[in-house]
């Protein structure tokens, strides 16, 4: 991975009830969907949400861009410029004053972070459909609602079982037995991996950022094992080939490798395992009615209905109570939906993730290159 929490970059993530109208069904106007509204701004012909490619696109489409054309009319382009990319190019139309390339950005929590700290992204606390969701839809270390996450992700250890005869590694430390030398892979710039080697390294996770001594040293030992390093379309071509063993990879990734036939688990070790989310903001210079509609599709977003099928496609837990998990993922710990699940789980603040994420990546490429 290249930035943040991108999972499935480089694949190209990286019915209503009948008679029941948008605003009826997922409580974005307050009036049956059709009836005339004094208020309602015009409606633009489309809305354009940037999106990760190939089963992430096929997901949102089904579960909520459609549903929304299909009860508002606006057409919905997905535009699947990588999200690193797209950033700078929101960020100079907004210091310039133009209006922005897109209406909506689906994007890393911590990406979307650097540009609410940058003061690009538009307030979303008026969505009447926060009032429905967890805690986890908001951003930790911001001020209101200039991101809306909209579900999780678990950087699981995925392995294949014939590697592992004595059942699923209970340890990230597993990964240094002689065996696997040359048989484990991990992201290139280590995401995702940093904090459970901090604990596997014997360290503490409040020492983050402030002392990673451990997460360090243990890496240094994980570079003696001789590890691949890439992108998650690697992670998939190597399990289906046979050259990977072990990998810490989205578990996304995994549930999407065993469907494409690949003999693959996955686990939370005892360390625990990273948690990050993914969310939807807005950025500055829309005009005030493409901002309105822009609203509504992420406020329809956050309902049930819209989450069912959006994330039953990704196999990720929504923010909204009541939606339920694919049946391959009921009790699956890559699947959060306790508080006793998460308790095996790290979150850090995407605040001190974007503060030092350009250091954590450099120290992790220098240790595997040295």
């Amino acid at each position: 991975m290249t930035g943040p929490s991108k999972p499935f970059l480089n694949l190209g993530r990286r019915r209503f009830l009948q008679g029941v109208g948008l605003a009826g069904a997922a409580g974005l106007v307050g009036m049956p969907f059709g009836r005339a509204f004094a208020a309602e701004p015009e409606k633009p012909k489309e809305i354009i949400v940037r999106a990760w490619g190939g089963s992430w696109v096929d997901s949102l489409k089904k579960g909520v861009s459609d549903p929304f054309t299909e009860a508002t009319g606006i057409a919905v382009r997905h535009d699947l410029t990588e999200d690193n990319e797209i950033q700078p190019k929101v960020w100079a139309a907004v210091a310039q004053k133009r209006v922005p390339p897109i209406h909506i950005n689906w994007d890393t929590t911590t990406n979307a972070t650097k540009s609410a700290l940058r003061g690009v992204t538009e307030d979303l606390s008026d969505l009447s459909n926060l009032a429905n969701v967890t805690e986890l839809a908001k951003p930790v270390g911001l001020d209101g609602y200039p991101i809306v996450n909209t579900y999780g992700y678990v950087y699981v250890l995925a392995y294949r079982p014939s590697a592992f005869p004595d059942g699923a590694p209970k340890s990230w430390k597993d990964l240094l037995d002689p065996k696997l030398k040359g048989r484990i892979a991990l992201y290139n710039d280590g995401i995702g991996f940093h904090f459970p080697a901090q604990v596997a390294g014997g360290g503490k996770l409040e020492d983050i950022p402030d002392n990673m001594q451990a997460a360090w040293d243990f890496i240094a030992k994980i570079k003696e094992q001789e590890p691949l390093l890439g992108e998650d379309p690697d992670f998939t071509a190597w399990f289906q080939k046979g050259e990977i063993d072990a990998a810490c990879t989205i578990s996304t990734n995994a549930r999407e490798a065993k469907a494409n036939g690949v003999d693959i688990a996955w686990t939370v070790p005892e360390e625990g395992a990273k948690y990050d989310t993914d969310g939807l903001w807005i950025p500055k210079g829309l005009p005030e009615n493409e901002l309105y509609w822009a609203k509504q599709y992420i406020n329809f977003a956050i309902t049930k209905d819209a989450q069912q099928v959006w994330l039953d496609g990704l196999g990720l837990p929504g923010v909204v109570p009541g939606v339920n998990p694919p049946a391959d993922l009921v009790g699956d710990p890559s699947y959060p939906t306790t508080e006793a699940d998460f308790k095996k789980l790290i979150r850090i603040s995407s605040k001190v993730q974007v503060e030092h994420e350009s250091e954590w990546f450099g120290k992790f490429k220098e240790i595997m290159q040295g």
